[in-house]
């Protein structure tokens, strides 16, 4: 009877232990199972998908609007980025601020002294809207200054990995159309044979007109050295801005009219972008996250683009920029709204 009790005893001991032992193997289970997925959430909040991360980094037009909220975007994904602007920015941390008239190539070629050898990104965000500029400064400013840092400097300074965005605009849509007009301009290679091809306008045709042309011009060059650049394993993209918040919203308001002019050519936003909602798109496109996409014209518009081109709306930029006749016209136009705002204003202040 004894023996019995010792045996059912033992039999009782062993069963425990082995229950146990299995309860504390599931637990260690469990807990690596924890442990496991704990650090592969970790890995994926960690991971740098956009790649910026110590990556050199020049940013035009840093001082205010797009270029600023660029500039700001990278340095939060620890780039290390070199802002070009003629005002002294806002923005901190910085790497180096160089201070840049990009209408003028000596200032420029100043400029990339200090740039470092090696440059991993460019992104071309600086533009005038020829408002305040005459003609010769808003082409060469966004134009010519584009062309001849890539085709100078970043031809040179980039490797296979490299990627270039150029911040045009939905006026440059239609470069594909009149492609002839801009032939001339953007298959000069340097910074004289450009101000040749453009004298005659830039003597005759209305400041503003120089923004049309100058943004057109500079997707097609985009688009054609996309293919000769891709050679080297670098890529380039444009973005094309609706109408956006920034420091020119002015200029461009008093062109349409009105604010709410300015606003229906946001297409059905029912509002202006804001300039972070323009540096998001080049921030990626210049990214690892877009490393399979180089030659795009990225219409950032709120379908403005797609109403245009659905004949729900009508294309007021599908006009040519040089026409002798079409600019004397404009010009007059401009100067006698001019005048009358003058009159106006003036009226105001008796």
């Amino acid at each position: 009877m004894e023996k019995r009790w010792k045996n059912k005893l033992k039999y009782l001991i062993i069963n425990f232990y082995t229950l146990l032992l299995a309860f504390i193997y599931n637990i260690i289970n469990e807990m690596n199972l924890l442990l496991t997925k704990t650090k592969e959430r970790e890995e994926i909040q960690m991971k740098d998908y956009f790649g910026y991360k110590d990556k050199v980094c020049v940013v035009t037009g840093v001082s205010s609007g797009m270029g600023e909220a660029t500039a700001k975007v990278l340095l939060s994904l620890g780039a290390k980025v070199y802002g070009i602007d003629m005002n002294s920015p806002k923005v901190k941390n910085l790497t180096s601020f160089i201070k840049c008239n990009l209408a003028h190539k000596k200032d420029i070629d100043e400029a990339f002294k200090i740039i470092p050898d090696h440059v991993d990104s460019f992104f071309g965000v600086a533009g005038l809207s020829g408002a305040k500029t005459d003609y010769r400064t808003t082409f060469d400013c966004n134009y010519t200054a584009n062309m001849y840092i890539t085709l100078k400097y970043l031809a040179k300074r980039m490797t296979k990995g490299g990627s270039i965005v150029y911040c045009t605009s939905t006026a440059g849509q239609e470069w594909k159309r009149f492609k002839r007009e801009q032939n001339k301009v953007v298959h000069c290679t340097t910074w004289k044979e450009v101000q040749e091809a453009t004298k005659k306008l830039a003597d005759s045709a209305p400041s503003t007109f120089a923004y049309m042309y100058s943004k057109r011009c500079l997707s097609q060059f985009a688009c054609e050295q996309a293919v000769a650049f891709a050679k080297k394993g670098i890529r380039i993209n444009n973005v094309m801005p609706g109408s956006t918040d920034t420091g020119m919203k002015q200029e461009f308001q008093d062109m349409v009219g009105s604010e709410e002019g300015l606003i229906a050519e946001a297409g059905l936003a029912g509002r202006l972008a804001t300039s972070d909602e323009m540096a998001f798109p080049m921030v990626f496109l210049n990214s690892e996250m877009a490393s399979f996409i180089s030659g795009v014209d990225l219409a950032v518009d709120y379908v403005d683009t797609c109403l245009k081109e659905l004949g729900l709306k009508k294309n007021l930029e599908a006009v040519s920029a040089t026409n002798p006749i079409i600019c004397a016209i404009a010009k007059r136009m401009m100067n006698k709204s001019a005048n009358e705002l003058k009159a106006l204003n003036e009226g105001k202040s008796e």
